[in-house]
């Protein structure tokens, strides 16, 4: 059923899909006070408190926007994708040592490795849904000819690996609360948070360059600006230094666009089996 709906609303104009989005963004925050006390305690937490009433359309844009991202077809959907410039990206792939991009959830990141992909083979890691119903419609709306799923698990980071050291590029959502073993915690907007450290791991193994990545949703549905800009955070260090090195740069990043980043998400969430963080420790 949802994947009906899905191919249904597929069909409308991205103008029409934000402008009930943005409607959709204050239905839910009205409706559910969880979700209303998550995000205006992320975006107070990040100082962004005065953004709350565009950051509450944003979210409903974000998920409006999906069915014509994941299932129009590609003469509709790529148009609307405006990369400002691939030099960046090109000029570090020419290195030879792969490339490593890092998408946080800002903006439409969902548009961004299929609008890349067309220029660039890019192999992407890859969480299944919770809901088994999600998962075909996931699976069918991110396979692409020139982009690669990788699963989130040991399988998964093989691919990752192989495809940088064939000089390809790979992207990671470094925001994504990751599983038991794969983060440390970090401050984040001067809270911890769980934060992956494979980004790292990957950079140190091969080399790869980084590049931080987002796509701004544009006014009135006139698409969407795609930006690529140079990770200049240190690496080194400790698992939990580098995880702060990450969130930093999260942090610059966000600052661009803040009302278009996803508030509503549970980034301070403690995942099964880890332990709660101790605020001196994650720098918070």
């Amino acid at each position: 059923m949802l994947v009906n709906l899905f191919r249904l609303l597929s069909h409308l104009s991205l103008p029409l899909l934000h402008l009930s989005g943005a409607a959709l963004g204050w239905v839910v925050y009205a409706a559910s006070p969880s979700y209303r006390r998550r995000l205006n305690d992320n975006l107070a937490r990040a100082g962004y408190g005065h953004l709350r009433r565009r950051a509450i359309a944003a979210a409903g844009k974000s998920v409006m926007e999906l069915p014509f991202v994941w299932l129009a077809p590609a003469r509709r959907v790529l148009p609307a994708a405006h990369i400002e410039s691939l030099e960046l990206p090109r000029a570090a792939l020419a290195e030879g040592r792969g490339l490593i991009f890092l998408t946080p959830h800002l903006g439409c990141f969902e548009i961004l490795a299929q609008a890349v992909s067309e220029h660039i083979p890019l192999t992407v890691l890859y969480r299944p849904p919770r809901k088994a119903a999600l998962k075909p419609l996931l699976e069918q709306a991110r396979a692409r000819p020139a982009m690669r799923l990788a699963p989130a698990n040991l399988s998964g980071v093989r691919m990752l690996m192989k495809a940088l050291k064939g000089g390809q590029a790979i992207g990671l959502l470094p925001d994504q609360v990751p599983q038991q073993g794969e983060g440390a915690w970090a401050g984040f907007y001067g809270k911890p948070a769980y934060t992956m450290t494979l980004p790292a791991k990957l950079h140190q193994m091969s080399g790869a360059p980084i590049i931080l990545a987002y796509a701004e949703r544009l006014a009135h549905g006139r698409g969407f600006e795609l930006r690529f800009v140079r990770f200049e955070e240190d690496l080194a260090g400790t698992p939990e230094q580098q995880a702060r090195s990450i969130n930093a740069a999260m942090e610059k990043l966000i600052a661009l666009c803040p009302d278009q980043y996803f508030w509503s998400y549970n980034r301070y969430k403690t995942p099964p089996g880890v332990a709660a963080p101790v605020a001196a420790a994650a720098g918070a």
